[in-house]
This record gives structure tokens, C-alpha cells and sequence, in this order.
């Protein structure tokens, strides 16, 4: 696996200085957060944008596309972290994206899509000065990345429209199925294993600001389609339910 930069080869790197050139003029410390919040995006239709442009301007402004019609500080919020990923006076934007977080992070975590809040888990992982705060976050930015591989070779394999096996489910309350490394199969329909790791997890939900994007994540999880929502449906003994309602 290719090693990260360091920051004194990112320095000298100058591909890295082409993708900030002109930070200075989207670094506007701007924190009327109200007036963010009540402010539109008016960018025409939405389209989500896929890796990124060279050109921060240009990758800014398909930022501000993929935020139409939502509130201004979602974008404000997209170009903190952009701005931050660029290397762009990284403490003092890093103080701003965590300044806007202690601020608004309910109102942030109710509006922002999972990947969004990710890529804040992922921010707050690398940046933040308190270890707990990046351990938890690096536990929210886990969960997503390994239910994301999940569902991808889901779809590569073409298995989305598979049908559970009663049979199979059957076999499990009775059968240890094993894996690998000594892992075994979840028994389905009535296996603690996700309650007491959700119980574990609890304490860590309340490590602001990393804390309540986890609880975010994890809640999103049991209601999209998702490998937890399907093992829910499937699930009979509520003493041993991982979801919350």
C-alpha cells in the first residue's frame, strides 16, 4: 500500500498547491449561522458530484449544485472540509469546522446525508485535538465504510434481489456455521451480538461533537436498506433488538 504524504512532501507537491490555489477567497469566516441556515441555494437541478476538480473553484461550484435547494450552510459546511482536504491554513479551518459543529451539530446531523456526515466523522478523525473525539469519530467513519463494501458487492454480485432461506435461518438457531478465524454465523432472528455491541457503543454517543453523528449513522442504518435493516426484519426477539424508535 502507497504511503500517505507527509506534509513537507505535500509542500513541495505542486499538484497539492494547484488544488487550494484561490482558498483564500472561499476562507470567509463567516459565522451568522443563522443567516446560513435560512439562506437557499439557488444552483438549478441537483446533481451529486463524483470524485473532484483540480480547479477548487470549479469543484466548489459542483458542490454548490449538489446543495440546491437546501440551506447555504450545508455548502458552508461541504467547503470546510474541501478547504481543509486541500491543506488550506488546516488548524485555523479545522477551528472553524469544529466551531460550526459545537455550534449547529443537531441541526447539522438532522440535515446532512450519511456521506456527508462521514465526511465530517472523517474530518474530526484526522483533526481534532482530543483523542476521544477522533476515536469515536474513526468508529462512525468504520461502520459506514464497511457497510458501503457490503452493499457494493452486494450489487457487483448482482445479489439484491436474493430471498433469505428459511432453511438456512432455521439451521442457525441450532448450528454453529462457521466463517473463518473462528467467526460463525450471526444467528438471525435472534442473535445479541449487534444489542451488546450497541451497548458498548452507547457511552461513546455522548462524546460531542463525534458522539451524536455516530448515533446519526447508526440510526440511518437500521431504517435504509441496509444489511442491520434486513437482519431486522427478519429479527423475533425483542430483547435482543440493536435499533432504537
Amino acid at each position: 500500500m502507497k504511503r500517505k504524504k507527509s506534509r513537507f512532501e505535500s509542500f513541495f507537491s505542486l499538484s497539492h498547491h494547484r488544488k487550494r490555489w484561490g482558498a483564500s477567497g472561499f476562507a470567509t469566516q463567516d459565522t451568522n449561522y443563522s443567516a446560513l441556515k435560512s439562506r437557499v441555494i439557488d444552483a438549478g437541478p441537483t446533481a451529486q458530484t463524483r470524485g473532484s476538480e483540480k480547479s477548487l473553484e470549479a469543484h466548489l461550484d459542483n458542490l454548490k449544485r449538489e446543495f440546491s435547494g437546501q440551506p447555504e450552510i450545508i455548502w458552508h459546511h461541504a467547503k470546510l472540509i474541501v478547504l481543509i482536504r486541500r491543506g488550506y491554513q488546516p488548524d485555523q479551518t479545522y477551528a472553524q469546522f469544529r466551531a460550526l459543529w459545537d455550534a449547529e451539530g443537531p441541526f447539522l446531523c438532522d440535515t446532512l446525508n450519511i456521506r456527508w456526515l462521514v465526511s465530517a466523522t472523517d474530518t474530526f478523525a484526522e483533526h481534532d485535538t482530543d483523542p476521544q473525539v477522533r476515536a469515536v469519530a474513526m468508529m462512525a467513519s468504520m461502520l459506514t465504510n464497511l457497510v458501503k463494501m457490503q452493499e457494493s458487492e452486494r450489487h457487483i454480485t448482482n445479489s439484491e434481489t436474493a430471498q433469505p432461506d428459511s432453511a438456512r435461518i432455521e439451521h442457525l438457531q441450532t448450528d454453529l456455521v462457521p466463517l473463518f478465524e473462528g467467526l460463525s454465523c450471526f444467528t438471525v432472528g435472534t442473535d445479541d451480538t449487534l444489542r451488546n455491541m450497541y451497548w458498548r457503543m452507547e457511552p461513546f454517543l455522548n462524546v460531542a461533537p463525534a458522539g451524536p453523528v455516530l448515533r446519526t449513522i447508526w440510526d440511518r442504518m437500521q431504517a435504509n436498506d441496509t444489511v442491520f435493516a434486513r437482519m431486522r426484519a427478519l429479527h423475533q426477539r425483542d430483547r435482543t433488538g440493536w435499533w432504537t424508535d
